[in-house]
């Protein structure tokens, strides 16, 4: 970022390059849409050239860049006042010892009269998610799915890293228990 604030265009370039896809990846789940995501995606980035001078080097970039993103996810929601936020990370059971439905559900072998009860489960598991409060929600997705450490995403949020674990936690519990009834589907489908 510093190269592209001396004037280096190409340093943009390679900043898209690197980061398009997860940032993309993260809008996408955050609204459910694709074709809003690319318009998130590209207001992201136009933000990030306008913003270029504000810029600061003690911050990472990648915060700098997600919290430009989830701000644009966040008006979004508000202005849609619904969202879907799908994502295949969800523990299956409480005590996290049965993977996550997106190991059951990335099986290529699952044979066609299983498909029914994998795409009631997809179903299950992105309303529970969008059940989740706003706050809960992006939690979950910069954790879970972007793999950010608690510590970036309090810094991308504005809130202290307790209450950035704490949303986690509550996100994980609320999931577990919507989706624990559905937990020996699960096992069954593949």
């Amino acid at each position: 970022m510093l190269r592209y604030q001396q004037g280096d265009v190409r340093a943009f370039e390679l900043l898209l390059e690197r980061h398009r896809r997860p940032v993309f990846n993260f809008i996408l789940r955050f609204v459910g849409s694709r074709e809003t995501a690319e318009d998130l995606l590209q207001e992201a980035f136009l933000r990030v050239i306008k913003g270029a001078a504000r810029y600061e080097r003690q911050a990472k970039f990648t915060t700098w860049l997600y919290t430009i993103a989830r701000n644009l996810c966040v008006d979004h929601s508000r202005r849609m006042k619904h969202r879907k936020a799908p994502s295949l990370d969800a523990p299956l059971k409480a005590g996290g010892d049965g993977g996550t439905l997106l190991d059951v559900l990335a099986d290529d072998q699952i044979p066609s009269d299983r498909r029914a009860a994998s795409s009631e489960l997809r179903a299950k598991l992105h309303a529970a998610i969008a059940r989740l409060s706003d706050e809960q929600r992006e939690v979950f997705l910069m954790r879970e799915m972007l793999g950010l450490p608690f510590k970036e995403i309090a810094a991308v949020v504005g809130v202290p890293e307790n209450t950035v674990k704490s949303r986690m936690r509550y996100a994980l519990e609320k999931l577990r228990l919507e989706l624990e009834d559905y937990a020996d589907m699960a096992k069954a489908v593949p």
